[in-house]
């Protein structure tokens, strides 16, 4: 996608600078015996939304396990920002460029301000008020900083869990369907706010989703895996209107079946 072309439903980030952040050629993953992930080559973008669809069981949460530094691939390579990554411990200074928010947020059983405050002492930041009310307003929470996580809803519960992510600032945020099973509110509260921090600070943003309608509002570029199989990468609009690969067509119209 060239530089400032706009997507359907997507601003371009103003920092696309067609740098790769990761880079993952032969990947390889194994459970079990079973192939689940199987990558002849995969290039994120600094900067882009990049939206990673397929049915359920097609390695789209797997893939985002190798993103994070959760695990290591089986073979192949695996390069962020300019490093290779091994088999052995990733450095600190890599993991902490990279965020992730699950589908089903892990709360501490503190306040809502004190989730968002968590990632920042861990970083030695120990007056960071201003900061967390920020985010806390932008997210539309800063009337529940003092609640108890245990009392929120489940909206409610994945704004602050995006709220805890964002405030690091990352490189990369990486999105495991934090939008599943939530009500419209929250589903556009939590798009826009991704949305927002990818034009203002330039986050690249990983987001898988089985929702092809989200993914063609708010990507860049959409990945389609099928089987462990990386079957086509396009700009959003080529992707869904001019697929290269049939089955990237049946998936689109919703012909497939699983």
């Amino acid at each position: 996608m060239k530089q400032g072309a706009r997507t359907r439903g997507q601003e371009p980030s103003r920092f696309t600078y067609h740098e790769t952040v990761y880079l993952l050629e032969g990947v390889r993953k194994v459970y079990d015996g079973r192939c689940v992930l199987n990558i002849d080559r995969l290039e994120v973008r600094r900067g882009e939304i990049l939206a990673v669809v397929g049915p359920s069981g097609a390695g789209k949460s797997t893939l985002l396990r190798l993103l994070n530094f959760l695990e290591p691939p089986d073979a192949g390579a695996i390069t962020f920002q300019g490093n290779r990554i091994g088999r052995g411990p990733v450095p600190l200074r890599l993991r902490r460029q990279v965020t992730t928010v699950f589908q089903r947020p892990v709360l501490l059983s503190t306040t809502v301000a004190g989730n968002v405050a968590y990632g920042l002492r861990l970083r030695g930041m120990r007056d960071g008020r201003e900061r967390i009310h920020a985010m806390l307003e932008r997210l539309h929470l800063a009337h529940l900083a003092r609640t108890s996580a245990r009392k929120l809803s489940g909206g409610e519960a994945q704004r602050v869990a995006l709220a805890r992510a964002l405030i690091l600032r990352p490189t990369v945020l990486l999105l495991d369907e934090p939008t599943a099973n939530l009500d419209p509110y929250n589903v556009a509260l939590i798009e826009q706010t991704v949305q927002e921090m990818n034009r203002e600070q330039g986050t690249t943003v990983v987001w898988v989703t089985h929702n092809i309608f989200q993914a063609r509002r708010l990507a860049h570029r959409v990945a389609f895996l099928l089987n462990g199989q990386m079957v086509e990468v396009a700009d959003t609009e080529t992707f869904f209107t001019a697929p290269r690969d049939p089955r990237t067509g049946a998936f689109v119209r919703g012909e497939m079946v699983y």
